[in-house]
């Protein structure tokens, strides 16, 4: 395990979708930036979805290999198979379900007594102690990492990695953050820790580790990158797949009809409320890090605030997870492009370099028809059908840009 990191990566959460954003971005970072191996980095830090990310990492499991096994996986050795996430808490009802005659007998004493002041509603509002945690079950997600990280040169044990992986969770009893691989939290199974991390309340069953039961990271912090930092890092890669949507600033530049969010319903409402908060929050967090940690560079890619297909995208959508990969990669080959002499700065203080022509080179895309990686090739078959393959991607895209467009105008 390296002792003093010096190059760090953290990943924040945003369910499947976030994990999709966060593989295209890591896969164009790790093409582009020369001298920086994103399997060789000294500490790696993960929440929600990004502990996913974040645990492969570590092993030395690279972007591209994730790629094949998450978005690819059609084609993988040992895919990883979306269903997992939505198996039904079967053990969580079964438990709720159980408790149900007792609360009931309960309530109606309460209620029946005589001279007694409690309400109906007031002694009923205890069976609200039936209703279940979660509606899903994540152990699967736990038992396929357990699976994976237990193949040749990977490990399930915090302690046997040559790199600091940071896992981070919630306490819910009290409100706590837990680091696990930290000291004191490194006995702890990596693949226990991820679903942990990535239990998110009332999607998914809180997770029981040595007594204490814990939930999403997110909930305290949107990144915890000062975990990174306090580890030592002085260069920290961060990504966060979730922005607040600013449907004028989309309007403004071409990308989409100005329409309230409010049109959207309740959905649309809460996803911006939450990514509002949780935005917000890593923003007052970033320009803290720059006065408590003036030595490190801190790098933070995300989607831009009018990326109306990150926010209208379910954030737990897997079935479009190609098309969105590829739009997380070359988002973040626009970043690069835009940002070239702000993020070339920091990058060279830590011997680290832009590929301007892996960043110039136009023809780079994650999409082939077939699903398999696109290579140009140095006949002038293979040069003709990446155009070709390019050319239809570009167009599928602009078919989707105009069919939204549409809508909007129906709808005003």
């Amino acid at each position: 395990m390296a002792t003093h990191p010096i190059r760090g990566v953290a990943l924040a959460g945003g369910g499947p979708l976030g994990a999709i954003y966060e593989i295209g971005a890591l896969l164009a970072l790790g093409e582009t930036l020369q001298g920086l191996d994103l399997t060789s980095c000294g500490v790696y830090v993960g929440v929600s979805s990004g502990a996913f990310i974040a645990a492969g990492l570590a092993n030395g499991l690279s972007p591209k290999s994730m790629h094949r096994m998450f978005i690819e996986s059609d084609a993988a050795d040992d895919p990883f198979e979306p269903d997992l996430l939505l198996r039904p808490a079967l053990g969580e009802y079964v438990y709720r379900l159980a408790s149900l005659p007792g609360l009931l007998a309960f309530a109606a004493r309460q209620y029946l007594e005589p001279g007694g002041s409690a309400g109906f509603f007031e002694s009923f509002s205890r069976l609200a102690h039936a209703l279940p945690t979660g509606v899903f079950d994540n152990a699967g997600v736990g038992d396929y990492l357990t699976q994976l990280l237990s193949g040749s040169k990977r490990t399930n044990d915090f302690r046997q990695l040559r790199h600091k992986l940071f896992l981070v969770a919630t306490d819910i009893d009290t409100g706590a953050s837990v680091p696990f691989g930290a000291d004191g939290w490194d006995d702890v199974p990596i693949a226990r820790a991820v679903q942990a991390s990535a239990a998110l309340p009332g999607l998914f069953p809180p997770v029981e580790i040595n007594g204490r039961f814990y939930v999403d990271g997110a909930l305290t912090k949107t990144l915890h990158a000062s975990v990174a930092l306090r580890a030592g890092a002085k260069l920290l890669i961060c990504i966060n797949p979730l922005v607040p949507f600013d449907a004028r600033l989309a309007a403004e530049r071409g990308r989409r009809n100005e329409d309230s969010i409010v049109h959207g319903g309740l959905p649309s409402i809460m996803s911006q409320t939450f990514r509002t908060l949780i935005h917000s929050r890593m923003r007052v967090g970033m320009e803290r890090y720059r006065a408590q940690f003036p030595d490190a560079d801190v790098l933070l890619f995300e989607p831009e605030r009018d990326d109306f297909e990150m926010f209208f995208t379910n954030v737990f959508s897997y079935s479009d997870r190609r098309r969105l990969c590829e739009h997380a990669y070359q988002r973040t080959r626009e970043d690069l492009r835009r940002r070239h002499s702000e993020l070339g700065e920091a990058l060279g203080r830590h011997g680290v370099t832009i590929d301007d022509e892996a960043l110039a080179d136009e023809h780079r895309t994650l999409l082939v028809r077939g699903h398999r990686k696109n290579r140009r090739q140095p006949d002038a078959f293979g040069h003709t059908t990446a155009k070709l393959d390019e050319t239809l991607d570009r167009l599928e895209r602009l078919l989707m840009t105009h069919a939204a467009l549409k809508r909007d105008q129906q709808a005003s």
